[in-house]
């Protein structure tokens, strides 16, 4: 029997098939989960609908993930509709393309509340409403998605970058908090993958042949290995492991030159 069986789960972040937070509900639903997904807008609900539509009873609802009241709607269906959770997905993360676009020097003060409100605070606000219904199961594990631009700098990855940190650390404290009722809470750090978010930073084809060129596979990843590692930290794999950034890059943060 699969180690997900019987289990349910909650994915944020879906936004077409080239996305991580996809590669991750393939593989989890592969391995007999059954899953709840939303989408962003109606302008992603047609390619999630149509994405899902493979999924054996899936659970599909709208969320800003910036409105709580759509975040406490999404938990009373999953409690209405599975009775508890076992595991998150946390792939939600938004900057304005003119933040990324302009030297970092002249980001906003609403860019950067944006970024840091939809990247990080977006975490905290997922794992409150998804807590209760985890400790009704036992416990439960949370996966979220960063990258290695929270603590170097990339070009045109700007306030990405501070609210990927702002995540990492959120990881952590989350972790600590949530420890005791059985909770953990992890991310993955990938290497670059072409997605719809990474179309918004400019010369993001020239990070990939760097990662081709530095990193000790001499390649860059792809979205199915980050999700076996998804899988990995969400299953009784992963059983002893939270507070971690799990690096899923082909070695490329460990390179000095």
């Amino acid at each position: 029997m699969s180690e997900f069986a019987g289990k349910t789960g909650l994915v944020v972040g879906v936004a077409n098939k080239r996305s991580i937070a996809w590669a991750i509900t393939q593989a989890l639903a592969a391995k007999g989960a059954r899953l709840a997904v939303t989408y962003q807008g109606e302008r992603l609900e047609e390619n999630v609908r149509e994405l899902t539509a493979s999924l054996t009873d899936p659970l599909i609802m709208p969320l800003d993930v910036s409105d709580d009241a759509q975040i406490a709607a999404v938990f009373e269906q999953i409690e209405a509709n599975f009775g508890g959770l076992d595991f998150l997905v946390h792939g939600a993360a938004f900057a304005p393309r003119e933040e990324l676009a302009a030297p970092f020097l002249q980001t906003s003060r609403e860019g950067f509340r944006m970024s840091l409100d939809i990247s990080a605070y977006s975490l905290i606000a997922l794992a409150r409403g998804a807590a209760p219904l985890m400790e009704q199961r036992g416990g439960g594990s949370i996966v979220t998605l960063t990258y290695l631009g929270s603590e170097r700098f990339f070009p045109n990855y700007n306030v990405m970058g501070v609210a990927k940190a702002a995540l990492e650390s959120c990881v952590r404290y989350l972790a600590a908090d949530l420890g005791p009722a059985n909770i953990r809470v992890n991310a993955i750090s990938a290497g670059p993958i072409k997605t719809l978010a990474s179309s918004g930073v400019a010369g993001f084809s020239s990070i990939l042949q760097h990662y081709r060129d530095r990193a000790p596979l001499r390649r860059t990843v792809d979205t199915a290995e980050v999700a076996d590692a998804a899988v990995f930290l969400l299953g009784p794999a992963g059983r002893a492991v939270t507070a971690e950034v799990m690096m899923v890059d082909g070695g490329y943060h460990a390179s000095g030159m």
